[in-house]
């Protein structure tokens, strides 16, 4: 119906109501700028200014349309700016997925890092086990996933963001929580608590092969699928546990939580993954944020 170009003319001429500072406040001459404002008028069907050799005015109807050019203006100024942003990775959506265990101290302070440096991107975040997140990355429903293990296949990218050790969480009067310095051999034969193969395998299989190398044998009394879960059961008076240090920032009234002596490479790992063609441009800003917000807080890999 009519152009930006029109519409600056116009509401130029109507904050000055006189051709010729309005025309150099355009960097244009009279002629053209006249032309202009004709034919926005032919276009409108209306009359927007009353003309004489002394004076401009604006009609009832200028008046009116003065108002509407000016948030139009306004509005595609808004428009131009917010697609820049984008485009920067300044401003944006972000979906992020993550493992249960990864919210009790990591993420958060990840988040935090990540909202300082780009305060206008909206992060979007989905708990989901290691399977779900791997689907949601194949279908695009994420732009980002946290697991506890590499996920190794085509179109993904994935990198260790930091390990840590494995504590042990033990029912508050438990005689290890009071021990000197606990040994991984007094474990034997008593009553614990493991991750469930099926939800976290790379834990079972670290612990399991951990205490089959070292000829400990406890007794299994439950597997579970998190981590809060296990340490509930330890709560109660269940049994012991072996957990990531990050679940120290779980509070329940009665879990003590002790360091073990652990062989090298027993260790718990949180990994970032990504679609290598993935082309949000918030990705990449909020990806470097998490990585340092790893490598200011734990051992990074």
């Amino acid at each position: 119906m009519f152009e930006l170009s029109q519409l600056r003319c116009f509401t130029t001429l109507a904050s000055e109501l006189n051709f010729h500072r309005a025309a150099e406040r355009l960097h244009m001459t009279q002629p053209p700028l006249s032309r202009q404002i004709q034919l926005l008028e032919h276009q409108l069907g209306v009359t927007l200014f009353t003309r004489s050799t002394r004076s401009v005015a604006l009609t009832a109807a200028g008046k009116a349309f003065f108002i509407e050019a000016q948030a139009l203006l306004d509005q595609a100024h808004r428009a131009a700016q917010s697609a820049r942003l984008a485009a920067s990775g300044e401003n944006g959506a972000l979906t992020i997925s993550f493992v249960a265990s990864a919210v009790y101290d990591f993420l958060p302070r990840a988040l935090v890092e990540s909202r300082r440096g780009r305060p206008g991107v909206d992060i979007t975040l989905l708990e989901m086990n290691t399977f779900e997140q791997l689907q949601a990355l194949r279908a695009r429903r994420v732009d980002m996933a946290i697991v506890r293990a590499p996920l190794q296949q085509p179109g993904l990218v994935s990198e260790c963001l930091l390990r840590e050790p494995f504590v042990l969480a033990a029912p508050a009067e438990h005689p290890l929580v009071h021990a000197a310095a606990p040994q991984l051999e007094q474990l034997h034969g008593q009553p614990f608590i493991l991750y469930a193969h099926g939800a976290w395998q790379p834990f079972n299989e670290l612990i399991t092969g951990l205490f089959r190398s070292s000829g400990i044998q406890p007794e299994y009394v439950q597997t579970l699928g998190s981590t809060l879960a296990i340490v509930s059961l330890v709560n109660a008076g269940m049994g012991l546990a072996l957990v990531p240090r990050s679940a120290s920032a779980i509070r329940f009234e009665q879990v003590r939580f002790r360091e073990l002596p652990m062989p090298p490479g027993v260790r718990s790992e949180l990994h970032l993954v990504w679609r290598d063609d993935n082309d949000n441009p918030a990705l990449a800003a909020v990806r470097d944020a998490v990585r340092q917000s790893a490598e200011a807080t734990y051992q990074a890999c």
